[in-house]
Order: C-alpha cells, then structure tokens, then sequence
C-alpha cells in the first residue's frame, strides 16, 4: 500500500482568497487600459513610444551644475517659436505638439517631436544650445523612426505575442489535455494582463511610453511563465497515477507542495539580476527590467496559485 503523503501547504483550501486577489489586479489592470484607450492624448490601451508610433526623439543633457531652472511649458513655447530647415517646396514641421520632459532636475531634456531630417535635426539642436546651453556632445542623441517602419514594429510585435500564445497551446494539448491548455493560456494571458495594466496606469500618471523591449519582455514572460506552469504540470500527473484514490483537489495540494520550495527558489534566482539590472543598468533596460521583474513575480504567483486551483473546478465541470 502506497502511503497518503501529507501536504504542509494546502493551496486548495485558500483558493478563493486566491482568485479574489488576482481578479482584483486584473480588474484594476483592465480599468487602466480602458482609461489610456479614452486619454485623447493617447488613444490606445498603452501609451505607444517612438519604436511603434514613428518620429524623431531627441535627448540632450545640459552641462552646468546647478542648473538654470527650466520647465516644459518654456522648452514647448521655444519650439513653437523656432523655423527649421525645409526642403524646397516643403513646409517646415510644425513642433509645438511636440511632447517634452525635463529629467534629473533640469539636466536633461527630452523631446518627442515629429519625424525630422538630419539638417532639420542639427538645427533643433543648435537652438537647444543656445537656449539652454552649454550642453554635452557625450549625451546628446537623435533617433529617428519612420511611421511605416513603427507600424511594422507594432505589427511584428503582435504577432510574435499571438504566435507564442498559440504555439503554448499546441505543445501542452498535446503533451497534456486540452484543459490543460486552457488553463495555461488562461494563466498567460493573466501575467500579460498584470504587466500590461501596470505600464497602462504608469504612461496615465508617469507618462511611460512601451516600446519594442517591453514587446520582447512580454514574450519572455510568456515563456518563463509556462514553463513554471509545465513543472507544476508534471507533478500534478504523477500524483495523478499514484494517489488515484484521493480526490483531485488533494493530489493538486500533494504536486503543489511538492514543487513550491523549487518554484520559489527559482523564481528568487531569477529576480536577483533583474533588480541588479534596475538599479544599475541605466536608463535605457529600466523599463526593460521592471517589465519583466513584474512578469515573472505574477507568472510565479500564477502557476502556484490560479492554475492549480482552477484545474479541480474545470475537471468537474
């Protein structure tokens, strides 16, 4: 005879403490996309950066300590004022649209601006120069974004997403049921959720715009997020064949128990470079890591607590 082992954590008997948790940050993530998609300044269910919109961004940081003090409504009015360069034949952009942040106490300037040429380009930074100068060769940069290649970015990143989801689900019907399936796809598209509604509620209140990084984090979280699932996946089917007798929700509370010390292990170890990575990796994988430290702490949570929770309520039904 085969003895019952004991669970010391039974997720079961918590499970709709659970599910109220993660309907309550689903719910708050769905309020701050539907609040972006109604913003008119931003139109979508995230506030889109240079990478999917197309333009030019130009950053430039000022050489001084301190700093003359100097405020958005003052570089936005300048640019209104100022005449660039134009083809023959062409009308000159017009940048008093133009989205600006003044960053590290007025040290550096960031511009979002329609697409520019180079001229057009040098031209804009010559007056940030004289407006608001010194300023350093080492940090000044210009990118420059076509519209037609942002939509293909924002194209190419919806789909990879979609065909990730997609391939998910075919690997685990066929390595296990289709409720299995299911209930992965259905923890995916929570942890895409949490992470989506958290940048949705930072570009409302911060400003944070998403770009191609935070498409490859998604996608990464995706993948980390099965494959924790899979593991909790694996051991739930071998109790399956050895405690038959007992009651689904029972062997579910035996295979979570058993892997939730390698879970949370995991899940530890991967955390530590992406705080590393936040604290010292600059500005440009902020964001970047951010993205992904959420998404993998919610895909951890998910697999523990959504997808074997739900799989007892799925099977009777």
């Amino acid at each position: 005879m085969t003895s019952v082992p004991s669970p010391r954590f039974r997720i079961n008997r918590h499970r709709r403490l659970a599910w109220l948790g993660s309907g309550l940050a689903c719910g708050l993530s769905l309020l701050g996309l539907a609040l972006c998609w109604l913003n008119p300044a931003i139109g979508a269910p995230l506030r889109p950066g240079l990478d999917f919109t197309g333009g030019t961004q130009v950053q430039v940081e000022r050489d001084c300590a301190p700093c003359r003090p100097v405020t958005p409504e003052q570089v936005r009015q300048g640019l209104a004022n100022l005449t660039l360069p134009a083809p023959e034949g062409e009308r000159p952009p017009s940048l008093g649209s133009a989205s600006v942040q003044v960053l590290d106490g007025g040290r550096s300037l960031l511009l979002r601006l329609p697409a520019l040429e180079a001229e057009q380009s040098t031209a804009l930074v010559d007056d940030l120069a004289t407006r608001y100068g010194p300023l350093r060769s080492t940090g000044t940069s210009v990118n420059t974004i076509g519209p037609t290649l942002g939509s293909r970015l924002l194209r190419g990143s919806l789909i990879s997403l979609l065909v990730s989801f997609v391939g998910i689900s075919v690997f685990i019907s066929f390595r296990y049921s289709g409720i299995f399936a299911v209930l992965a796809l259905l923890c995916l598209a929570h942890d895409v959720l949490i992470t989506c509604g958290l940048f949705a509620w930072l570009g409302l209140l911060q400003g944070i715009e998403v770009d191609s990084l935070f498409a490859v984090s998604l996608i990464t979280i995706a993948g980390y997020s099965v494959n924790d699932t899979v593991v909790v996946y694996d051991r739930i089917r071998e109790q399956r064949r050895t405690l038959g007798e007992l009651p689904l929700a029972d062997q579910v509370d035996v295979a979570v128990d058993a892997t939730l010390t390698r879970s949370l292990y995991t899940s530890f170890t991967t955390l530590l470079p992406l705080v590393a990575l936040i604290f010292f990796g600059g500005s440009t994988l902020f964001w970047f890591a951010v993205a992904l430290t959420v998404g993998i702490a919610v895909g951890s949570w998910s697999s523990i607590g959504l997808a074997p929770t739900l799989l007892p309520v799925f099977s009777k039904r």
